[in-house]
């Protein structure tokens, strides 16, 4: 056996590159099969470097085919080469320039990284590590240059040649070819830099900056698909007027290029100037997109365009700072999302997302901090964690700290730190230094792995109108953790009356917004003017990323569905009783619950003749029960997924039922006619219509499948008829098959939407969808090679269908073992990412853990296991 094993990278080791990159020039003549780039670097000691030290270069799977040293070939004797590593062992003690020329080959490049061609277009991914795949390089993030870029090809195969930048120059080369010359003047480092180049049709508009700059805002696409990328073209202009807006940050070039591609391993990529999307990000029109659909193109876009800031002018000094740029523009994009549309609906919809993927993330052996320590393949570090975790960091430190002093605070850390590599100590020294604020205990966020429970007790005294709440926090051991200290948690609160109003309780520890800080182990806050007993709403606007245990009786929590002020907790009290209801079921099927539920639906009754007219959105979330893995991790050991299956279908039908009578009246409301809008609007409208639809399929199949089908063949965009195929997924019958038979005849040249079709198929919870799944991987529009195919199909089973992926047989498992080793010399990524679908492996029964853990033994013993494999599963395994 051999696995390309990867050395442990750590945090403590960090020390500068001994050499600097002031400049690189590239020449980049494309061809299919060799391509070759020469580049000349503009190097100089690093005065914080090793004197003296061997200039090392990075490289992965390349062909040398020269090197100069200030235009004098070296002789052999003086470098070493491999297929990763370029070593020149005496470079000059002063400034000097190395020229460099590789060969590459696009087309055999599956992986996805650096520069490859798929789908007739030239293309390049180079983060974290993909710029190592061009040229040999110092390829890390703290060295960075100025890119001239001169791109040469085909002109009939690829008459669009984009780079970072500004446009430079454009002429022809002989008869048959053409060259573009790209020049970026902001110092990035190797990991933002892009190239493209094929046959892309162009959708444009001028955007004028602030302070007058003139810009053209461009996205680029397959011919024929521009209509559909005018949203995203309108989402672009929209988060370039809120970063001004909101944070004051302009645009810094002649042109922003968006450039949607079909096959790539991530979701989009910031590249300083040439955004590189995944076309599933870009593409949209009525009957390909749901409203889903559309709120993700905008996010997305908002979010790589918000890197231009928190990521390119200001990138992070190694791969631990990560969440410096990935939790922060999440973050940000966030608030420019809760600004377009419901804040209160986004809010709960971040949420849910943080528990669905992080929560189980951080009780599982893939658990680390959000900065983490030390890593093998960084690549493995894209996670919720990182991500949503660091988003919620950054929403707390506003909290903390209010919201003039965050913005003043985000301000300097521009000032401050513009064209620079920059660690989280110098984020948090920006705060620091505008609130006069010690913050190094609120730092251990960043620190510390885990998901803390806060478990609160209240006690009133009406003789002396008080109430005290008592505060205790734990965070449970995570791999490499086993101790913990407490963190720094803004709890928001209110106090609301058994009656429905909302108490104007005081006390001096209660920040002016309601917010007290738990900040120990153990605390207890008391609050004046409580003359009657009070129903505590804790963490108002999920207020900290923790779990919750205050054991109120239903009917408080009921209460607080019906009048709390704050419309996250609102829902967040109808999730605890239903969670409740569905955690028993699930381990006592024959336990009775027929009151619970009755009281329970009685309460969203209230919210759904309140909320169906003020706010669809808000009411259709209110209608949706927690998933199967939030009541698994709720449970928290020896999990049954079959039986909590079960519980979540008699909540579902039963909860359908006794709602009926209101659901038929959303259902007979006005459809959404005329001419279809993606406004937060109208996108509640239709929710709320649709989640009428699954709980009436649930409560009486019979009217549900019939209600779907008739909505599946009258509908008029994507919504509806793909709501109405998801109603009928969960039918079993005549109809569902004839609809799914429907829906791929219908969209058999649209991959986007096949993928829809794919992922309903692969979720099906029957014991037949194995065999389903298998069948689909032969199926025309289904391919190996495309990222967006494999996750849509074996992803979707693998993290979206429990009972199935969990068979107590080990299929679901063996299944995805075998996929998982299939790919991992073609994409490494992408089977790295779906092997995360065994972290939860613990959680469960004995059996199924034992088949779990079988499945997972093998991929770990295969041989030539890539480092992004290998690493997820010796981790998942704990034998790190």
């Amino acid at each position: 056996m051999r696995t390309d094993t990867a050395p442990v990278t750590r945090l403590a080791d960090y020390r500068p590159s001994d050499y600097l990159v002031d400049t690189i020039e590239l020449d980049i003549r494309l061809h299919p099969t060799a391509t070759r780039i020469t580049s000349v670097l503009a190097i100089r000691p690093n005065p914080c470097g090793v004197a003296g030290a061997a200039l090392v270069l990075d490289g992965d799977e390349l062909m040398l085919l020269g090197v100069e040293l200030d235009g004098q070939r070296l002789d052999q004797a003086a470098f070493d080469c491999s297929s990763d590593k370029l070593t020149v062992f005496a470079p000059p003690p002063g400034p000097f320039r190395l020229t460099v020329r590789t060969e590459v080959n696009p087309t055999a490049n599956t992986k996805l990284m650096g520069l490859y061609r798929s789908s007739g277009i030239y293309c390049t991914q180079c983060e974290a590590d993909g710029f190592r795949r061009i040229t040999y390089a110092i390829d890390r993030p703290d060295v960075m240059s100025v890119y001239t870029t001169r791109i040469e090809a085909d002109r009939d195969e690829a008459p669009i040649l984009l780079g970072n930048g500004n446009l430079v120059e454009t002429g022809p080369v002989g008869e048959r070819r053409h060259f573009a010359l790209w020049h970026d003047p902001h110092p990035k480092p190797g990991y933002l830099f892009a190239v493209v180049g094929g046959r892309l049709a162009k959708i444009a508009k001028p955007f004028t900056t602030a302070s007058g700059r003139p810009v053209e805002i461009a996205v680029f696409v397959e011919p024929g698909k521009e209509s559909r990328a005018e949203y995203a073209l309108d989402a672009l202009e929209r988060s370039m007027l809120w970063d001004e807006r909101v944070f004051g940050r302009e645009y810094d070039l002649d042109v922003f290029n968006v450039v949607a591609v079909s096959d790539f391993n991530m979701g989009a990529m910031e590249n300083k100037g040439l955004n590189i999307f995944n076309d599933k990000y870009v593409l949209a029109s009525p009957d390909t997109a749901t409203d889903t659909d559309y709120a993700h193109i905008e996010a997305v876009i908002a979010h790589e365009y918000f890197h231009n800031w928190t990521g390119n002018r200001i990138t992070c000094r190694d791969w631990f700072q990560l969440c410096l740029k990935e939790g922060l523009t999440v973050f940000r994009d966030q608030e420019f999302s809760s600004d377009e549309r419901s804040r209160a609906v986004h809010r709960i919809g971040e949420v849910r997302t943080l528990r669905a993927r992080q929560f189980p993330e951080d009780s599982g052996p893939l658990s680390h901090p959000v900065r983490p320590t030390q890593y093998r393949e960084i690549n493995n570090f894209y996670t919720a964690t990182v991500y949503e975790k660091g988003a919620e960091i950054i929403r707390m430190l506003k909290t903390v700290l209010g919201e003039q002093p965050f913005a003043a605070g985000m301000t300097r850390y521009f000032e401050r730190c513009d064209g620079t590599a920059a660690t989280v100590e110098d984020f948090l020294d920006a705060f620091a230094s505008v609130s006069g604020r010690d913050l190094s205990h609120f730092a251990r966020w960043y620190e510390q792995a885990g998901t803390p429970t806060v478990t609160v007790r209240m006690e009133h005294d009406a003789a002396t109108a008080t109430c005290r709440l008592d505060f205790r926090q734990t965070t449970p051991p995570t791999p490499g953790q086993p101790d913990k200290a407490p963190l720094v948690i803004p709890v928001a609160l209110g106090l609301v009356s058994e009656s429905g109003g909302e108490i104007a309780a005081a006390s001096p520890r209660l920040s002016p917004d309601g917010v007290f800080l738990l900040e120990r182990e153990e605390d207890s806050l008391t609050l004046s003017g409580v003359t009657s007993r009070p129903v505590p709403s804790l963490f108002r606007g999920f207020s900290a990323p923790v779990k919750v245990k205050l054991d109120l009786p239903e009917s408080d929590l009921l209460t607080l569905v019906r009048h709390d002020t704050d419309p996250f907790n609102r829902w967040q009290s109808a999730q605890t009783v239903a969670l409740r209801l569905l955690v028993r079921l699930a381990g006592d099927e024959s336990g009775r619950a027929g009151a619970e539920i009755a009281a329970y639906a009685a309460a969203l009754a209230t919210c759904l003749a309140a909320e169906a007219d003020r706010d669809p959105a808000f009411a259709a979330v209110m209608l949706a029960l927690p998933g199967e893995a939030e009541i698994a991790q709720e449970i928290g050991q020896d999990v049954d997924p079959d039986a909590v299956r079960r519980a979540l279908d008699v909540v579902r039908r039963d909860v359908g039922r006794a709602l009926a009578p209101s659901l038929r009246e959303v259902r007979a409301g006005p459809a959404e006619g005329g001419r279809y809008s993606p406004d937060a609007a109208s996108a509640g409208r239709r929710a709320l219509r649709n989640a009428a639809l699954d709980l009436l399929g649930a409560a009486d199949p019979d009217e549900g499948a019939r209600q779907a089908a008739q909505q599946f063949e009258a509908a008029t965009n994507m919504t509806d008829r793909l709501a109405a195929l998801g109603a009928l997924a969960l039918i079993p019958g005549p109809d569902r098959e004839a609809a799914f038979a429907g829906f791929a005849a219908r969209y058999a040249e649209e991959p986007l939407a096949l993928d829809k079709w794919f992922a309903l198929q692969a979720t099906v919870p029957e014991a037949t969808t194995l065999d389903r799944v298998r069948a689909l991987m032969n199926h025309p529009g289904f391919a190996f090679s495309n990222p967006n195919r494999v996750r849509a199909l074996v992803g979707s089973f693998a993290l979206g269908n429990p009972t199935q992926f969990h068979r107590p047989d080990g299929a679901g498992y063996d299944f995805l073992a075998d996929i998982v080793l299939a790919l991992n010399g073609a994409n490494p990524q992408v089977a790295a990412r779906l092997l995360t679908a065994f972290s939860t492996w613990r959680l469960m029964e004995p059996g199924r853990r034992g088949q779990a853990q079988a499945a997972l033994r093998r991929i770990k013993g295969a041989d030539n296991l890539s480092p992004d494999v290998a690493d997820i599963a010796a981790r998942s395994l704990g034998e790190t």
